[in-house]
């Protein structure tokens, strides 16, 4: 399947859940900041006490102070206008620094909160089985850590707190309407109806289609991720046109979504504005016919309170505007928060073993007990629940596989009945076609996937009763793809064991033979490498993973075709190192090199996902089966 295909299901999956449920869930992470919350609540109503009283102040001053100045009435003075002038621009003064201090509240709030989203995501991230990541795209995943996450910050900061301030606003600007005069409230009532019908129809159209917009920018993400990854590819095979073609296919897609969403968001406001000045000139036309009739149903009409009327009017329309366009990045904001916490809530990889890995020493009658440090044996640690007694088992390095079936997927099964025994300190080759399962039998080793049918042993304990961290932490593996972290080599190394000091790191460097080319690089091992590698050859980033897996000091080594990107000559110089490493230690070997696959105790030929030979490489020369005609094969391509 494409990642591509894959990215579009995961994307419909986080998009298609329960908006007021995601947005109850967005809320409960304010529930810390609740003294935060309160105070910039507090500066909200207060900035919209300010906004709506200084705009009803207008009439007081033009009917207690304009008008009575102009016809030179006795008893008003031009500083007690200018008093009262001030005491209006005070209001907007207060009310500017009251909206200042809310955004301050809100914009480190959300901040924080986005921080702990992300935080949220990489933990769980982290706690995810490799199906998951083998199932979904990668570049759809990291929107979910940008894209998505700016939009939910988007409606935490400014969604929900302007739904809220321009709620407030058109209750209060209600109230002082109603108080002017009531009657011509009903018409400013008729058209927000109005009004309201064409958001809940607009604003549907566009809402739609940004929730699609957002599945399509995860789709787009993720073909540009694998791109990035597959680009020498896509050059080696001149597919340049065609993957354009591909991605001008999906952009498409993108821009047809967010031109049917843009639409519609941006006609919404012309309408809204022209109806907001329909409305204006109703208000303006009715009040002037009352004040010329000396109609006074309603409320008082003068010339200060239809002034004031009408900028309430103005200020009644703008609010409702600007909420209907928040629908829609709220409902854009939605679709992201609802990947967010598909991504929070999915299940994580389960462990219910109770045996742990520790470092032992012998006491003076020879039982184990645990120390510190990495000096003593390996041992198992098991806890005894009954009885509360714990007692230890030496590691010895067998592992058994009894009847094991598997199938990455329930309809396809790539392993069948498989049995074998690995004795402590043997050397397991594993060799077949591709896609026989040697990788897959060492992936059930470390429980990257679990069996359906038989089991799996270690030390005769079933792998299933080992905690997961314990098993791993005894397993080193160095795999065919390696991967390095941005950082520099000595760091990249000391991955394998993150106590390791110096001179340790620089020890297994040299028991992998990498020791040399490091010293040769521009700051030898304090060398900063980034784009996993890309500044050094696959030789030589092959041989910094065998220095982390030697670093690590594991009791059983799984080799992937350890030495599938180094050469001849190369390997040849690692090989005692290599003999170094495994000596003393179960070790599973992937590999097609017959240096490495001759020195092996046992040889187990794949095919279909059955052992079809087993024994050593002399053994399997003599039966001249498939295993013969794989070396022979191999010998004349040497």
């Amino acid at each position: 399947m494409k990642k591509g295909s894959v990215a579009k299901k995961l994307s419909a999956k986080y998009s298609a859940g329960h908006p007021f449920e995601t947005f109850m869930r967005i809320l409960s992470y304010f529930k810390p900041y609740k003294g935060r919350v309160i105070l910039a609540g507090i500066s909200l109503v207060l900035n919209v006490g300010c906004t709506v009283g200084g705009t009803f102040m207008l009439s007081v001053i033009i009917n207690d102070y304009i008008m009575p100045l102009a016809t030179h009435a006795a008893g008003v003075t031009v500083a007690d206008f200018a008093l009262m002038t001030g005491v209006m621009a005070t209001l907007y003064l207060v009310g500017a620094l009251l909206h200042y201090c809310y955004n301050w509240i809100i914009v480190n709030m959300t901040t924080l909160i986005q921080r702990t989203i992300r935080d949220q995501m990489f933990e769980r991230m982290q706690k995810l089985p490799i199906r998951f990541f083998d199932t979904h795209a990668n570049g759809d995943i990291m929107s979910c850590y940008t894209n998505d996450t700016d939009t939910l910050r988007e409606l935490m900061a400014n969604g929900v707190p302007y739904l809220i301030s321009n709620g407030l606003t058109v209750l209060g600007i209600f109230i002082a309407m109603m108080v002017i005069n009531w009657l011509l409230t009903l018409f400013i009532v008729v058209m927000l109806v109005l009004m309201f019908f064409i958001v809940k129809y607009v604003g549907g159209k566009s809402g739609k289609h940004f929730v699609r917009q957002q599945k399509e920018i995860g789709v787009l993400d993720g073909y540009v991720e694998e791109h990035i990854e597959g680009m020498r590819v896509v050059k080696v095979f001149c597919h340049e046109d065609a993957e354009k073609e591909a991605f001008d296919a999906i952009n498409g897609k993108l821009r047809f979504a967010s031109r049917k969403a843009h639409t519609y968001a941006n006609i919404l406001m012309p309408i809204l504005g022209n109806l907001g000045y329909i409305n204006y000139a109703i208000t303006a036309i009715a009040g002037a016919f009352f004040i010329a009739t000396g109609i006074e149903i309603g409320g008082i009409m003068n010339f200060g309170n239809l002034i004031a009327f009408l900028q309430f009017s103005r200020q009644f329309s703008a609010p409702i505007g600007q909420m209907s366009q928040q629908m829609n990045s709220i409902l854009m904001a939605l679709a992201g928060a609802e990947r967010i916490f598909a991504l929070i809530d999915a299940e994580p990889e389960t462990d219910e073993g109770y045996v742990t890995l520790v470092n032992a020493d012998e006491d003076e009658e020879g039982n184990l007990v645990e120390a510190e440090g990495f000096t003593g044996k390996w041992a198992w640690k098991h806890f005894h629940k009954a009885n509360g007694t714990t007692t230890y088992v030496k590691w010895k390095g067998e592992v058994e596989f009894e009847d094991v079936t598997f199938g990455y997927v329930p309809e396809k099964t790539v392993l069948k009945h498989i049995d074998l025994v690995a004795e402590p300190g043997q050397k397991i080759a594993l060799v077949g076609s591709t896609g026989a399962g040697k990788t897959t039998i060492t992936n059930l080793i470390n429980r990257f996937y679990d069996i359906e049918d038989g089991k799996i042993r270690y030390d005769k304990i079933n792998i299933k009763k080992i905690q997961k961290p314990a098993l791993r932490r005894s397993l080193g593996m160095v795999l065919q793809d390696t991967h390095l972290f941005t950082g520099t080599v000595r760091e990249n190394i000391r991955y394998g064991n993150l106590t390791a000091t110096d001179e340790q790191v620089e020890e297994a460097a040299r028991l992998a033979n990498a020791d040399a080319f490091i010293r040769h690089l521009p700051d030898g091992y304090d060398t900063v490498i980034s784009g996993d590698g890309s500044n050094l050859s696959q030789g030589q980033r092959q041989l910094l993973s065998i220095a982390r897996a030697a670093v690590a000091n594991p009791p059983v080594l799984i080799l992937d075709e350890a030495t599938s990107s180094i050469d001849t000559r190369t390997e040849k110089l690692i090989e005692k190192g290599m003999d170094r490493i495994m000596n003393g230690r179960t070790v599973f070997i992937i590999a097609h090199r017959l240096s490495t696959v001759r020195n092996a105790d046992v040889i187990l030929v794949l095919e279909h996902g059955e052992i079809i030979e087993r024994g050593s490489h002399d053994e399997l020369l003599a039966k001249q089966g498939r295993y013969y005609q794989l070396y022979t094969g191999a010998f004349e391509l040497e």
